[in-house]
């Protein structure tokens, strides 16, 4: 609940909202034992007094009544009927959606045409329509508005249950054996429900709206009864000669809509899990930079990075994904950097052009050098001069990173483009060239077709095509074989070591496969709970590691014609980043460790060869 709240109040418009709105909802609720006036006592011989009168802080309407009496009772019951009516809508059309949503079939088929039907009608018609034939009455008016609004949480709720009905857990659940009801309400509400909320919250101010309309046509609360709407309807008459009188419940309905509005926005912003972290739709255009002091260079290297430390900020939490990592790439030569899942590999590749999402993610400390120059903190200008130009990146899954409505041709001649002055003819000539250099089969007839269209070791080479589209000096890529199969695999990365070697490529190979590693790469560096552990050539390291953590890895891969042998697990997981251990982050699963790799900083020690071990393995 106080996450709720620290969430819903980092938006200063909801949290004005809230203010607002619970100022109003006290009110509302103590109005009862307030020293009001009677709001039905009518005195004819003080009609219209302005406000600020004697006896009446608002004035008066045209019957003598107190108008603050008048618009506490009125605000009072148009925020039941908003409320009640918001909660029966949400009630019943969600219902209706999650039932159709996962049936699917007829029974879908019938409901949505149902819903459909009733959605032709204007809302304000229908809700007309509707208290015509139960008769005029806050009640009947009460009734209309929900029934409008049930198909508007209909079709909203149904569209989330399609896409929920056919994931891993619900078939999960009905292979438990549970029934249609159980599942529905265990399993579909529950993911469901954020979206219901929001729903509700945003649409509270309509439904005060549209009942206070219809009070206003004389169809809502009857006299003497006062809700907002009726007194701006009694007031229709005076609005010239006495304005007070209809600026008043104006001026409420205004503040209660719009503070439940941006209460609405807060609400969803807080309950939607993507937002929780801090990420905002919209990020910077490069990482927020928070760093001291700018470290020197400490050798040589096309790309150089030098003590690069990266967090996420998430609440009062400090995620600290990449911890003072020193690494170098030489023209030509492919480095790979290995670790399990969450070891700051990936992090540490978006650091390096300011591709880490701001917020929550921020660069502390370090830098990354290319050619000499510090990218870390350059103007965003510059970072997107050299993205994809001097650096290039390819990623893991290119169906995501590909644009799913524009053809391949079209993605690769934008990529050029944006860094050379030519025609779109010119261009696209260029992007022939390039399916043709990554072996696209049949690379003419490609330019024309959609990502989807693509079997997966295709798109990847539309990737690493696009990558080489700027003729970059590095590359950085993202375990770009992760997710195909073997022999793909095996083409994807014959097509890199060619093209490293055709063009001089310094390539960053990010991957959790030592096999990849050996095939590749001319040097290898682990990294564990984001830092390095060890560093080296690749077949030294392959040979004998020094590090436990490199070597339990490396005996974790299995051999081909070694006949049987066991496979030993890692014992433990790793550390969570916002807790590290003091020492080394690897002791607590490590065999060999010692009361004194649990204290103080253990640094890499080494020359050609580097370990963060104080007990590392034998090397010849």
């Amino acid at each position: 609940m106080n996450l709720f709240a620290a969430l819903l109040f980092r938006n200063r418009l909801a949290a004005a909202g809230a203010v607002v709105l619970s100022i109003i909802g006290i009110l509302a609720l103590l109005t009862p034992v307030l020293p009001l006036q009677d709001p039905y006592t009518t005195h004819m011989g003080s009609r219209y007094l302005l406000p600020l009168s004697p006896g009446h802080f608002l004035g008066t309407d045209g019957l003598g009544r107190d108008l603050l009496s008048r618009l506490m009772w009125g605000t009072r019951l148009s925020l039941a009927v908003g409320v009640v009516a918001a909660v029966g809508a949400g009630t019943i059309g969600s219902a209706v959606g999650i039932v159709a949503g996962y049936f699917g079939g007829r029974t879908d088929n019938i409901i949505m045409r149902f819903v459909d039907m009733l959605m032709g009608f204007p809302y304000i018609l229908l809700a007309l329509a509707i208290v015509a034939v139960l008769g005029p009455g806050l009640m009947n008016a009460l009734i209309a508005v929900a029934a409008v609004n049930v198909p508007f949480f209909a079709r909203n709720i149904r569209g989330i249950t399609v896409g929920l009905a056919h994931r891993e857990f619900v078939d999960a659940a009905r292979l438990s054996g549970k029934g249609h009801l159980k599942i529905l309400v265990t399993e579909l509400l529950p993911n469901a429900l954020p979206v219901i909320v929001i729903a509700m919250s945003t649409t509270i101010g309509w439904m005060i709206l549209e009942t206070a309309g219809l009070s206003f046509l004389g169809l809502g609360s009857q006299p003497p009864q006062a809700d907002l709407g009726s007194m701006l309807g009694e007031a229709r008459s005076a609005m010239i000669t006495s304005p007070h009188t209809s600026m008043v419940p104006g001026a409420m309905i205004f503040l209660i809509v719009m503070s439940i509005n941006l209460l609405g926005d807060g609400i969803r912003d807080a309950l939607d899990p993507r937002l929780r972290s801090g990420a905002l739709a919209r990020p910077m255009a490069a990482t927020l930079v928070r760093r001291k002091t700018v470290p020197g260079p400490t050798g040589e290297g096309l790309l150089r990075l030098d003590d690069l430390s990266a967090q996420f900020h998430v609440g009062k939490r400090v995620y600290r994904a990449v911890s003072e990592v020193s690494l170098a790439l030489a023209p030509g030569e492919c480095v790979g950097l290995i670790g399990e899942s969450g070891s700051g590999k990936s992090v540490t590749a978006l650091s390096v052009m300011g591709l880490v999402a701001s917020p929550p993610g921020v660069i502390t400390g370090g830098a990354a050098r290319l050619e000499g120059e510090d990218l870390i903190g350059a103007p965003y200008e510059r970072l997107r001069s050299l993205r994809g130009s001097r650096v290039a990146y390819i990623f893991q899954d290119p169906l995501a990173t590909l644009h799913p409505l524009y053809k391949i041709g079209d993605q690769l001649a934008e990529a050029i483009r944006c860094h050379h002055p030519i025609s779109r003819s010119e261009a696209r000539k260029r992007a022939l060239k390039l399916l043709a250099d990554v072996h696209m089969p049949n690379a003419a007839a490609r330019l024309d077709v959609f990502p989807h269209e693509l079997s997966g070791g295709m798109r990847q080479r539309v990737g690493i095509a696009m990558a080489l589209a700027n003729e970059p000096d590095v590359i950085i890529a993202d375990e770009p074989t992760t997710a195909l199969d073997v022999t793909v695999q095996a083409q994807i990365l014959a097509l890199l070591d060619e093209l490293r070697r055709a063009r001089g490529l310094a390539i960053l190979f990010i991957t959790h496969d030592f096999g990849v590693v050996g095939q590749l790469c001319d040097r290898v560096a682990v990294m564990y709970a984001g830092r390095i552990v060890e560093e080296g050539p690749t077949a030294e390291v392959l040979a004998a590691p020094a590090h436990p953590y490199t070597a339990r890895l490396i005996a974790c891969v299995p051999e081909l014609g070694a006949g049987r042998r066991r496979l030993p697990a890692i014992p433990g997981l790793p550390p969570a980043v916002d807790r590290l251990p003091e020492g080394c982050a690897f002791a607590p699963r490590c065999e060999k460790a010692t009361e004194a790799c649990t204290k103080g900083e253990i640094v890499l020690s080494g020359a050609q060869r580097r370990w963060r071990c104080i007990h590392p393995e034998p090397v010849a």
